[in-house]
């Protein structure tokens, strides 16, 4: 039987109820806290600080005095620490995927996997940390040598989401410590456990005090995040989140110009060609819907289908989501879980009453499940898509897929591109020159063709347009936390 509470927890001391600032555990200064709530009973699993400027600034200051001393760390050292800071996290998998899924909702399987996810970015960043090169330049002046080397830029903040705790911790954090960076995590009030879990497993690994600190907070986000954008200490911002928050986050880090990283909303299409293998199509959109509950940065909001397979794939589409188990993470064969926040299920169900109210037909699904007292909805098909729909404007961040038809290419692309964001998108056709054709002309920052998934270490992560800017992973992600210095040498006799 699969574990069900943090009672079956086999190390207790990854499951931590404080904040950590300057390698130690402490409450916030007002004796203010807050709950985190299981989304699939709706119970209490936790009472954390309510920290607020006071603990931020505390935090900033413990990150910029270790930065004096772990900046001058060779780049050895810095990758020793992330393998074994990669290491400890496979060890104890287990157990940081049961804590994922109680606060988070997404199944122990997909918790587990993003747990082995996180860990490889910590080891991916332990190679990059001595790759960082510099260069010498060919000069006009002969009497001149010009020489380029990267230095860490100070504390960065690291803004953390709640759909993927940990991953987009170390996918920040990684990169940042990699590049001789301290930090300060800002995990999300829904989530911080995974994030607390993970400060013990860093301390573990060696990382010195100051290194590493984390604030939790439910309801001062915005005393936090003010803080953190307008320290001069603070030399690096980066956050995954919505566009309205990132946009107001780089407001405020305009007075003191610091360098940003900013991943942030997504609307991803989802192309199916009439030249598509049905079973490709079908399992692809399935995982880049219904993965975490349709609750990815990724996840396939605009399902676009080509008029001569459209009707064969909704078809076909529909029977597999019947197959879906819905329930608590904890459950064996449970595909879809909760949604995290009751939020997300009010947002859900508006988009869905929207639709109809356009033509949408709802084929399969379309109402919460409340008989099973959590934050709970049945996976949703909806057919008859009109580009008037709010889902085509918005991110619906769940379990509900709109089904629209197109007849060419160029249509399809011109739907595509008809957004704001550009962050994800999904091919999936058997002809090569199509493939090229279309993952060229996606105003996009990621292509996925004939599969269901964008995610690697190895590959860079971000968006354009108001999707953000800047890399994770990839050889770029650590250039986000470096800055580059030029030395001219007079070798003049």
């Amino acid at each position: 039987m699969p574990p069900q509470s943090l009672s079956d927890l086999k190390r207790k001391d990854l499951l931590q109820s404080k904040g950590y600032i300057n390698a130690e555990w402490v409450s916030a200064a007002s004796g203010a806290t807050f709950d985190v709530i299981n989304p699939a009973n709706l119970k209490k699993i936790a009472t954390l600080p309510e920290m607020g400027k006071e603990e931020t600034i505390a935090a900033i200051q413990a990150a910029h005095a270790a930065f004096q001393s772990y900046k001058k760390t060779s780049a050895r050292q810095r990758a020793r620490m992330l393998r074994k800071w990669s290491d400890l996290c496979l060890e104890h998998a287990d157990d940081l995927a049961l804590i994922l899924t109680l606060e988070n909702g997404k199944t122990l399987t997909e918790a587990k996997g993003e747990v082995t996810y996180a860990a490889s970015f910590l080891e991916w960043f332990a190679g990059e940390a001595e790759r960082v090169h510099g260069e010498v330049v060919p000069t006009a002046n002969l009497n001149q040598r010009v020489l380029t080397f990267k230095q860490p830029l100070g504390v960065a903040a690291c803004l953390a989401p709640w759909n993927f705790p940990i991953a987009m911790i170390t996918r920040k954090v990684g990169a940042a410590l990699a590049a001789g960076c301290t930090t300060v995590w800002k995990p999300a009030g829904e989530t911080p456990l995974s994030c607390l879990a993970q400060a013990v497993l860093a301390q573990e690994a060696g990382f010195p005090k100051g290194a590493i600190n984390v604030v939790t907070t439910l309801e001062k986000v915005a005393e936090v995040g003010q803080e953190l954008c307008e320290s001069k200490l603070v030399r690096k911002l980066s956050f995954t989140g919505s566009t309205r928050v990132g946009k107001l986050l780089m407001q405020q880090c305009s007075q003191s110009l610091k360098k940003l990283s900013l991943e942030l909303g997504g609307n991803s299409p989802f192309l199916v060609f009439d030249d598509a293998k049905l079973e490709t199509a079908v399992e692809a959109c399935v995982m880049a819907k219904f993965r975490n509950s349709g609750q990815t940065c990724v996840t396939a909001n605009r399902i676009f289908v080509q008029s001569g397979i459209h009707d064969k794939f909704a078809e076909a589409l529909t029977k597999r989501i019947k197959e879906l188990k819905v329930g608590p993470g904890t459950e064996e064969g449970v595909f879809v879980g909760p949604l995290t926040h009751d939020r997300a299920v009010e947002k859900a169900m508006s988009h869905i009453a929207d639709a109809k109210n356009h033509g949408g037909q709802v084929i399969l699904g379309g109402e919460p499940l409340k008989e099973l007292g959590g934050y709970f909805l049945q996976p949703t098909v909806i057919t008859n898509m009109k580009t008037s729909m709010i889902t085509t404007r918005e991110e619906t961040f769940a379990p509900v897929l709109g089904i629209y038809r197109f007849d060419k290419e160029e249509e399809a692309i011109d739907l595509a591109n008809d957004c704001d964001v550009g962050l994800g998108s999904f091919v999936i056709t058997e002809n090569m020159p199509r493939m090229w054709r279309v993952a060229e002309a996606l105003e996009v920052g990621m292509v996925g063709v004939n599969l269901g998934l964008l995610s690697a270490c190895e590959s860079p992560f971000g968006g354009v347009k108001e999707s953000g800017y800047g890399r994770e992973g990839g050889t770029q992600g650590i250039d986000e936390y470096l800055a580059v210095k030029s030395m001219l040498i007079n070798v003049a006799n």
